[in-house]
């Protein structure tokens, strides 16, 4: 998953596809997620992450979805999310007055003491935690934007990446912003 980057290059950059985050309130009911998710296929529109869980509010859940699309049809689907009935509230967030981090857990090869040494000097700066030392493999999770998972999965890759496990990424608006 990309940052906010256009993918294409367009004639206007309304039509440019970028990254965006969509933030739902919905009713803690069963049944909720697979609506909210079958509107999106129905349309043809790609989640590229989803997250759901409770709130502050017991009756509430937070969905937090991610999506690469145009300006266009994230209204629409917008506009259509808010017409389900157990959507309460829907916002596209803006990133740069947001919160958003997403956590990952990347199991990969460690035969050599070398690479061990390597692979926590490349944790520690990143700030990851190492899980899981066996044998031959460490595990390690790290916390924070999808790029910064991206370039730590990128640098540790040639390690060999044995399992990988993302959220998908949770977002909050700064400051006083619902």
């Amino acid at each position: 998953m990309a940052g906010a980057s256009t993918t294409s290059s367009p004639s206007s950059q309304e039509d440019a596809e970028s990254w965006h985050i969509v933030a739902a309130l919905v009713e803690n009911k069963p049944g909720v997620l697979f609506r909210v998710t079958n509107l999106f296929r129905a349309r043809s529109f790609n989640i590229e992450s989803i997250t759901v869980g409770s709130t502050e509010e017991r009756d509430l859940s937070r969905m937090t979805i991610t999506t690469k699309t145009d300006e266009r049809t994230l209204d629409q689907l917008v506009k259509q999310l808010r017409k389900l009935i157990d959507v309460v509230e829907v916002k596209v967030l803006d990133t740069s007055k947001t919160v958003y981090r997403e956590l990952a857990l990347i199991k990969m090869k460690a035969e050599e003491p070398a690479s061990r040494i390597e692979i926590t000097n490349y944790a520690s700066i990143f700030r990851a935690n190492i899980l899981d030392v066996a044998k031959d493999t460490i595990m390690v999770e790290i916390t924070g934007t999808p790029d910064k998972i991206d370039a730590f999965k990128n640098l540790v890759y040639s390690f060999g990446i044995i399992q990988l496990a993302r959220t998908g990424v949770s977002a909050l608006p700064r400051g006083e912003d619902i």
